[in-house]
């Protein structure tokens, strides 16, 4: 990798790690979809970097704030993501070397889902779900951690829909990351497929992680809720775009 291309990769994870501090979700999307769409390393390589940076930002974001969490949201959360985290792993090293035309197309798709959650707030639920739905979009969050290190859509439009506290659905929702992020690199580590480059590129961003994440927890910016969402969605839709529409038009070739 060139100077260029590390200071361009740098530069991808300073712009995921505002945006997940901002939102509390969106770090490996954001990353993945900008890393995609300007082709630096391989996806798989990818999602393992955002692994790591992803449990490098939990501890700064957890740390001193855990007694928020949702502990019953968490273990039922976590029940499904289990399952699904396995499966997504196993999927993406198919298709890794075998179809990563249709791993480019299904990214985009995963990240242009996340701006439409993200912009298409459903309306609130007067009484909390049952467990088993809990487990249900744990498991589908668990699959696309496994994918690309990017459990947020599902997770986010469950999370945000149950009558709990801001604070406690952020805290939680970074606490199921950290773990699926963990469970990820349990399993891709021992199998061999954490390539060197991808430990090069996690070392070479995880100060900047801490450094950021550390600032922006301490001195966010005055923007608005509002705004904080549309740079986002902006930023997530252009990423997804830029996927899907090549691959779409490879694949019909």
């Amino acid at each position: 990798m060139t100077a260029l291309q590390g200071a361009s990769f740098l530069f991808c994870v300073a712009i995921a790690t505002c945006a997940q501090t901002l939102t509390g979700f969106a770090f490996g999307l954001i990353l993945m979809g900008l890393v995609g769409m300007l082709e630096m390393v391989p996806l798989a390589d990818a999602a393992n970097v955002a692994s790591v940076l992803t449990l490098v930002q939990a501890c700064v974001v957890l740390r001193g704030s855990r007694k928020s969490l949702d502990l019953a949201a968490l273990r039922d959360k976590v029940l499904g993501s289990s399952v699904g985290v396995v499966a997504g792993v196993l999927l993406i090293g198919w298709l890794s070397g075998n179809v990563v035309l249709v791993l480019r197309f299904l990214l985009g798709l995963t990240i242009l889902a996340c701006a439409a959650t993200m912009l298409l707030r459903a309306a609130p639920l007067r009484e909390r779900s049952s467990r088993g739905t809990f487990r249900a979009f744990g498991l589908v969050s668990g699959v696309m951690s496994g994918l690309f290190s990017s459990a947020g859509p599902p997770l986010v439009y469950h999370f945000y829909r149950q009558p709990m506290e801001p604070v406690a659905i952020r805290q939680t929702l970074v606490m199921i990351f950290a773990f699926n992020a963990f469970l990820r690199l349990l399993l891709v580590v021992p199998s061999g497929h954490f390539s060197v480059r991808a430990a090069g590129l996690g070392l070479l961003a995880m100060p900047l992680v801490l450094a950021l994440t550390w600032l922006m927890k301490r001195r966010p910016p005055n923007w608005s809720a509002r705004t904080v969402r549309m740079i986002v969605c902006a930023l997530l839709v252009l990423a997804g775009l830029s996927l899907v529409l090549p691959a779409v038009v490879r694949l019909n070739q």
